[in-house]
């Protein structure tokens, strides 16, 4: 889909034809859209090619009709397996034109088309460019912060059940995680060749704004580091946990197994090729069964007082989770020996 937008008194509208310093605006092109593109515009095939390629990464490219760059934006799918993920979108500027070309629609280009953007204005190539960043780090920022909060209900399922279903979806937020800080590191290399290049021919009353969104992704960089390790510590602290209780239901069954065998032992020892004392009374299954019981009541009670069968309670995800995430977690007593 081709829409062509102009700045007017009323905000940006849109309008039925490219007009002089006006904004194309294509999002999820199909076929019949990129030639129209690469005939009306020059557009060098390889690079539509390049922009519709999701793992490609932001640079900047310098053509003889128009200057390319490249950004990684933010994309929220509560339907796909990954719910947060990043695209590529191509920014085309040329000399009385801006196009950009998404392979899908995503909030950062919505907030600049409802005008959200203060000073927005597609007619300046250079603004148009750090407002654009600008917006991207802001959701970015905006995301992590929803990744962050729904980690956090999820660990309250875990420390209350352990389930594959809560395990699966931090496995997902970890990989959201992964592709945000990718994103964020690619989009700031660009970024830095915006501030030593003069290709986008930045004022100087416009460092401001790029130092902001400088600022602004370094900082959701850094956020984007912390929720990582922080989760990463989580899935470990949970795995020590699924072991730990594992390691419990095994020693259980293992105690369980041992104190069956006591009885089963005197069961087969009266089978065998031996007198048996007891034949001639009326009671000696009773007898025989209360032996067995006891046998391994005693077996029970034996094992249970030896050191590595003793009872304690397991500490729980929430002290696990602690204690990855650096928390000292302190025996029962204060740690007084």
């Amino acid at each position: 889909m081709i829409n062509f937008r102009i700045t007017k008194d009323n905000g940006l509208v849109t309008v039925g034809a490219a007009e002089r310093r006006s904004w194309i605006d294509v999002i999820d092109p199909d076929r019949e859209e990129l030639s129209l593109l690469e005939r009306e515009y020059g557009i060098n095939p390889e690079h539509l090619q390049d922009i519709m390629d999701i793992d490609e990464q932001a640079r900047i490219e310098k053509e003889d009709a128009y200057t390319l760059l490249i950004v990684r934006l933010p994309v929220l799918d509560p339907a796909a397996e990954v719910g947060y993920y990043t695209i590529p979108c191509g920014i085309l500027l040329f000399s009385d034109r801006v196009v950009t070309v998404c392979m899908r629609n995503c909030v950062v280009l919505e907030e600049l088309r409802a005008g959200r953007v203060k000073a927005f204005d597609p007619s300046n190539k250079s603004t148009f460019v750090l407002h654009l960043l600008g917006r991207a780090a802001i959701v970015y920022l905006r995301y992590l912060k929803d990744i962050n909060r729904r980690t956090s209900a999820i660990e309250k399922d875990l420390q209350r059940s352990v389930k594959n279903n809560e395990l699966t979806q931090l496995l997902s937020y970890e990989k959201s995680l992964v592709f945000f800080t990718t994103s964020l590191k690619s989009n700031e290399i660009l970024l830095e060749k915006l501030q030593i290049t003069k290709w986008l021919r930045i004022r100087e009353e416009e460092l401001d704004l790029l130092e902001d969104v400088v600022t602004d992704n370094k900082q959701a960089i850094e956020m984007a580091n912390i929720y990582s390790d922080i989760l990463s510590g989580m899935m470990d602290a949970f795995a020590s946990v699924i072991s730990n209780n594992l390691n419990i239901v095994m020693k259980r069954l293992t105690i369980i197994s041992i104190c069956m065998m006591i009885p089963t032992f005197i069961v087969s020892s009266f089978g065998m090729n031996v007198k048996i004392p007891l034949e001639d009374r009326p009671d000696a299954f009773l007898i025989i069964a209360c032996l067995c019981v006891g046998s391994a009541l005693l077996g029970a009670l034996l094992l249970g007082g030896r050191p590595g069968f003793t009872k304690r309670r397991p500490r729980g995800a929430a002290g696990m989770a602690g204690a990855a995430n650096g928390a000292i977690v302190l025996p029962a007593g204060g740690g007084k020996r």
